[in-house]
């Protein structure tokens, strides 16, 4: 049986999903992907949804995961944060 924490709200591992928002550019989803995977090495392009914003200007990320803690949670978020191309994260 797998161990579960609570943790502000969330009882891990939990199903998660993750948003990142940045200009759009042919390789944004390739990149946030490739950030997420560094702590969570299993979520694969099938984990991923993108949408443009309605001008076409920006593409926000939608990445579904089994979240395994809060400190996994807080690196992959920091990843996205201090990313140059990386304008906004939910």
């Amino acid at each position: 049986m797998a161990k579960t924490k609570e943790i502000i709200g969330f009882t891990f591992p939990c199903q998660f999903a993750l948003k990142a928002m940045g200009l759009a550019e042919t390789e944004f989803q390739t990149l946030i992907l490739e950030i997420v995977q560094q702590h969570a090495p299993e979520v694969t392009p099938a984990h991923c949804s993108c949408k443009s914003s309605k001008n076409g200007k920006y593409d926000s990320v939608t990445i579904t995961f089994e979240a395994q803690s809060k400190k996994q949670m807080d690196q992959i978020y920091q990843l996205l944060t201090d990313h140059e191309k990386v304008l906004f994260t939910l």
